[in-house]
């Protein structure tokens, strides 16, 4: 029964407690972060539970007052029993999400990447319409962000773009975001009005602390060169430009946008440990080839997650099938039931699988 394991739950959040109280767990930050966050769901776990076992409690004596009731008197219980079977079966849907094994990554900033794929110069413009569409979506919801790299295109769109979203909950509603994205509209260097179909890719990645991702300066080849701007001009005259690669891997990473090749070289480095990690979390899960190509795949036009579709003001997440006629509102950051839409979704197979297991 769901409610068996409450003494087991107390007694692992009474030893998580009394480590948190000992000053020496923190000299290990990971340590501590880990209890900080083991604190939290059990805290949570207990109260589910307590919820539930209350509301079964509830409706049990219910139940045995409307079996040593008068006729009248069970006619007017009926209705109370129904409300509280109602109560509990949502104590228990809300225990058996708590019960969910946890992602990993809950509580953890994200790094967004956001490159132009398929379509020119148009997929370069697409890319900036979806930046700013999750810079706007942050704005409403109160995270913060910060730009580590950007790479303008010729006529102002983005070649690509990398930044750090800052939220407790950033990773949870922006994990469903990477892959490739379709845009459907008749591009500003079209003459003669026809619709195009052009992509762009998003990446969303867990950062990384110091302490999570250990890097070996042996693994490391640095380059500096001139910061470019677009065209290729030169935008200042020394080399501040930094270009990491990590030889076990071949992860590139490259940053220009900070004026001192230590801030590059620092961004270049933030970027990288996010990309180890979610390499090596993929690699301990068997699925890296299967979950890095569900993100970026090809970034081809027959290849996507979303369609944004212009002429007819829609937006549809393929994955879900969901469908909104606001596509004017989801550019401006309004993209909180699509968001909302894949994390239920998210929730009931989990549930489902949960469920079959048990």
């Amino acid at each position: 029964m769901l409610t068996d394991g409450l003494s087991d739950y107390e007694r692992e959040y009474d030893d998580v407690l009394r480590e948190l109280a000992d000053p020496k767990v923190f000299s290990d930050q990971r340590r501590a972060k880990e209890l900080s966050r083991r604190r939290k769901e059990l805290e949570a776990i207990i109260a589910a539970i307590k919820r539930y076992s209350a509301a079964l409690d509830d409706l049990d004596t219910i139940r045995q007052m409307h079996q040593e009731a008068s006729p009248i008197e069970r006619e007017q219980l009926k209705s109370d029993i129904s409300e509280l079977e109602a109560e509990a079966e949502a104590s228990k849907d809300d225990l058996e999400l708590i019960l969910l094994p946890s992602d990993p990554n809950d509580g953890r900033n994200v790094i967004v990447e956001i490159r132009g794929a398929e379509g020119g110069e148009e997929a370069n413009l697409f890319a900036k319409d979806l930046f700013e569409m999750y810079i706007r979506f942050a704005e409403k919801v109160g995270w913060k962000t910060e730009v580590l790299s950007s790479d303008p295109s010729d006529m102002g769109g983005l070649n690509g773009v990398t930044f750090v979203v800052k939220g407790d909950d950033a990773w949870r509603k922006l994990k469903h975001e990477g892959g490739p994205h379709r845009v459907q509209r008749v591009p500003v260097t079209e003459a003669r009005g026809r619709i195009h179909t052009s992509s762009s890719t998003v990446t969303v990645l867990p950062e990384a602390d110091e302490i999570e991702v250990d890097i070996d300066p042996q693994d490391l080849r640095i380059d500096v060169y001139r910061a470019t701007g677009p065209g290729g001009q030169s935008v200042n005259t020394t080399d501040s430009a930094v270009r990491i690669t990590h030889i076990p891997t071949g992860i590139v990473v490259s940053m220009q946008d900070e004026k001192s090749q230590i801030q590059n070289r620092a961004r270049a480095l933030q970027v990288l440990r996010a990309r180890l990690l979610k390499a090596e979390q993929d690699r301990q899960s068997a699925e890296l080839s299967e979950a890095r190509r569900s993100q970026v795949g090809g970034g081809g036009r027959s290849e996507k997650i979303r369609t944004y579709n212009f002429p007819e003001n829609r937006v549809t997440d393929h994955r879900i099938g969901l469908t909104l006629r606001k596509l004017d509102r989801v550019l401006q950051g309004d993209i909180g039931e699509i968001v909302d839409a894949l994390l239920a979704n998210e929730r009931a197979e989990q549930l489902s699988i949960y469920r079959g297991s048990n």
